[in-house]
């Protein structure tokens, strides 16, 4: 009797939670229907399909290499995965194992399956990336937040007449507020970054993550417009599209690319916060 492992996912916390429990639902049918083992029901709640650092998704694999798996079942293709190259690296492993891969929408998986779906869904993650561009240079051009909270602000949460969301209103966190004019005044009183940063961690005042400030949260750098001293934010001034930003593909993580963007591609646009 075959050992099966339900693997299922959501990739955004705006998407609702229910959705994994719905996608063990339908799994569990099937393998009901064919009489099929469950070992083990994996998931990884608002995690994205760009990447494999995921640890419902980590267990799984491990779990198939250790033999403790004879076949992996889910709802459809990408919810392992819609990087291209990443989908197909667990293909190859999953076949070096033994285990076979099988969805409720594509059937048994193979190797054309991985090519035109792998390439489908990576078609979807660069479409994603475009719109949500274009939504985040609409936002600029109104004078509010691309996305992210800078500190001294906070997220205005509300909904217009129609019951959507509005995205990119910030208010300013007044605490904070008091915190980045003093650095600004000590700055302009001759003050070096160092000692500001000394100041505020002698006092014990959390800094943007909450632990101690460091001299390059600070000072950051003049080209790339980081660093509370140097961003235009705090001017009045919302900058976007100053950087490109990549995936780092051992982490998962984003990271600021080593070259700005052509000088001119960014968006400037007064905030609507005062």
């Amino acid at each position: 009797m075959k050992k099966v492992a339900i693997y299922a996912r959501y990739s955004s916390e705006l998407q609702n939670a229910r959705s994994i429990d719905d996608q063990f639902r339908i799994c569990r049918e099937r393998s009901e229907r064919e009489g099929w083992t469950i070992y083990e029901c994996y998931s990884d709640y608002a995690l994205s399909g760009s990447t494999l650092i995921r640890p419902g998704l980590q267990q799984m694999l491990q779990d198939a290499r250790d033999e403790k798996l004879d076949l992996i079942l889910v709802e459809s293709l990408d919810r392992l995965s819609r990087d291209q190259a990443d989908i197909a690296t667990v293909f190859k492993h999953m076949q070096f194992a033994g285990v076979e891969i099988i969805t409720l929408c594509e059937g048994r998986v193979g190797v054309l399956d991985i090519a035109l779906r792998g390439t489908m869904n990576q078609l979807f993650l660069v479409d994603t990336a475009n719109r949500v561009r274009r939504g985040q240079g609409g936002r600029v051009k109104a004078g509010m937040a691309p996305a992210g909270c800078p500190y001294g602000y906070d997220v205005v949460k509300r909904f217009d007449d129609s019951g959507a969301a509005v995205h990119g209103e910030r208010s300013i966190n007044e605490h904070q507020a008091q915190i980045i004019r003093r650095i600004f005044k000590e700055y302009a009183d001759g003050q070096t970054p160092f000692a500001i940063v000394l100041g505020l961690n002698q006092e014990r005042i959390p800094g943007p993550t909450g632990g101690e400030w460091t001299r390059s949260t600070v000072a950051g750098s003049v080209p790339r417009g980081i660093g509370i001293l140097n961003n235009e934010l705090y001017n009045g001034q919302i900058v976007w599209n100053r950087h490109t930003y990549i995936t780092n593909p051992d982490t998962g993580t984003r990271v600021v690319a080593a070259i700005l963007n052509p000088r001119g591609s960014e968006a400037r646009c007064q905030t609507s916060v005062s």
